[in-house]
């Protein structure tokens, strides 16, 4: 009895407990429905990148516009690029090319001499003109009344003159004035394992820079090495010159600062000419004033140190023809303090008159060795006197 009333006790339990839950399932609906599980995770989203701040519009700050700064561009490196090496031609025969334009400038004596010349009756008065010819032409007093003595002399003798003969006089007497047997050579091939030395030197404003670069440039052409020395250092620009000019052709030039030492310029090129292995060495120096006794000692100076290391070889004179009898007396100078080799007159195609060339070869006693026919680079040309006295006188078919 015991037993059946324990399994009638359990029972009742068990469906107590079945009752119950069922209520709370009901009570839990009329709350608000069943229970809802979390929501599964939703898959990360990715952001956008911010887009930079930008200006704040008058009526965000006040009124006032402000303007955020470009972004800063990095500086894009330029490395210059060289130019080509031009290839000069060579010096010879530049001067025969050159006649033309010679022959334009100078012509106009020839032609005057030759018409007086050839005149029927050559008294005082013609003379006179014949002499005043040659003076105005910058031939000089001196040489002049030496050129009127022979040629009144040889057409006593001749008596009546073709106009071949008058040329033919005249051509003589112009040449051994100018000095065909002259010795024009330049001094350019040192013996020994040296280079050659060349100084340059001039007053300023006679293309004195300019020659010197030129000269390098017909050297070059010669199959020359040159190495530059730039001892002008009173202007920078004369630096920068001579630098363009070697450039151009494959020149090394030896440059300081503006306002060092120019002998200390001079030495130092000389020295990496030697060490370069270079067959020439050229000196710019500054252009000096002949009047200033000071600057003219410290040429003098440049030169004695160069000397200390090879000596130099050819000391050019660089003379202005259109500065006439000017001229002649800064030449004179300059012998005084360097002992001059040669003579390179530059500006003769322009309105320069040829007798120039007589003139300072007959008060220096040293030679027109290199003549400026014109601004170009290839434009300086070995003087020949042959075809000098034939561009003043022209063909014969003209005169």
């Amino acid at each position: 009895m015991s037993d059946y009333l324990a399994i009638i006790v359990a029972v009742v339990v068990i469906a107590l407990a079945a009752v119950g839950g069922l209520f709370l399932q009901f009570r839990a609906r009329g709350r608000g429905g069943a229970p809802t599980l979390p929501p599964p995770e939703a898959p990360p989203v990715l952001k956008e990148p911010e887009a930079p701040p930008r200006a704040a519009a008058p009526e965000e700050e006040g009124g006032a516009t402000t303007t955020l700064p470009p972004p800063v561009a990095r500086p894009v490196e330029v490395v210059p690029v060289p130019p080509p090496l031009e290839v000069p031609p060579p010096s010879a025969g530049r001067m025969v090319r050159l006649r033309a334009r010679l022959a334009r400038s100078q012509n106009a004596l020839g032609r005057g001499l030759l018409e007086l010349l050839s005149r029927d009756r050559l008294d005082d008065d013609v003379w006179d003109e014949i002499e005043e010819t040659l003076i105005t032409a910058d031939v000089g007093v001196g040489p002049t009344r030496v050129m009127v003595d022979e040629l009144r002399t040889k057409v006593k003798v001749l008596g009546s003159r073709t106009p071949e003969e008058v040329r033919g006089l005249l051509r003589e007497q112009l040449l051994t004035q100018v000095g065909a047997d002259m010795d024009r050579t330049l001094h350019v091939t040192a013996p020994g394992e040296r280079p050659a030395v060349v100084l340059v030197v001039g007053v300023n404003g006679t293309g004195k820079t300019t020659t010197t670069g030129k000269l390098a440039r017909a050297l070059i052409g010669d199959g020359r090495k040159v190495v530059l020395g730039a001892a002008d250092t009173f202007r920078a620009a004369a630096a920068d010159q001579l630098q363009t000019w070697g450039e151009r052709v494959g020149a090394e030039v030896v440059r300081k600062d503006e306002g060092a030492d120019p002998a200390s310029v001079a030495f130092d090129a000389v020295a990496r000419g030697i060490e370069d292995k270079a067959d020439v060495v050229i000196v710019d120096t500054a252009g000096r004033l002949h009047t200033k006794t000071g600057l003219m000692d410290e040429l003098g100076k440049v030169k004695r140190v160069i000397e200390k290391k090879a000596p130099v070889d050819e000391v050019l004179l660089v003379l202005d023809a259109t500065t006439g009898q000017n001229g002649m007396r800064q030449a004179q100078v300059f012998a005084e303090v360097v002992n001059i080799t040669g003579i390179a007159l530059t500006k003769l195609d322009g309105t320069a008159k040829g007798g120039i060339v007589i003139s300072v070869q007959r008060e220096l006693g040293v030679p027109v060795k290199l003549v400026g026919l014109g601004e170009g680079p290839d434009d300086l040309a070995p003087f020949d006197p042959e075809v000098f006295v034939d561009a003043i006188l022209g063909d014969q078919q003209d005169a």
